[in-house]
């Protein structure tokens, strides 16, 4: 959200900036101050972008990202060709052609999701 967002939002629910803040992370605990200020953010144009577990990436020097996320799934990303790909326990479950920086957060969303 915008920093005059936050303002309308630390006046509406008469709180600091650091509440503010903290109902807009993810990292801290999980209230229901914190649900409404979300809700509020969103009624005015907030946008979610996306949650997520951490995940390790490696960028080589071919052009090549790899994810390791925390279920197992591996992504694969080539620059060279535009391609994604999904991998989980050791075969490829999905592939994407023509992937822009948005469909990755599709695609890790998805890839998340395996069980």
């Amino acid at each position: 959200v915008s920093r005059a967002d936050r303002q309308f939002l630390m006046k509406l629910f008469k709180v600091t900036e650091r509440t503010v803040f903290n109902a807009l992370s993810t990292k801290y605990e999980d209230n229901d101050l914190h649900k409404r200020i979300r809700k509020a953010a969103l009624n005015r144009g907030g946008v979610l972008m996306v949650t997520l577990p951490m995940t390790e990436t490696f960028h080589d020097a071919d052009g090549t990202m790899r994810q390791y996320l925390p279920n197992g799934a591996v992504l694969e990303f080539y620059r060279t060709d535009g391609t994604g790909h999904i991998f989980f326990r050791g075969k490829e479950v999905a592939s994407f052609e023509n992937v822009t920086i948005p469909m990755i957060y599709e695609i890790q969303e998805r890839a998340a999701a395996l069980r």
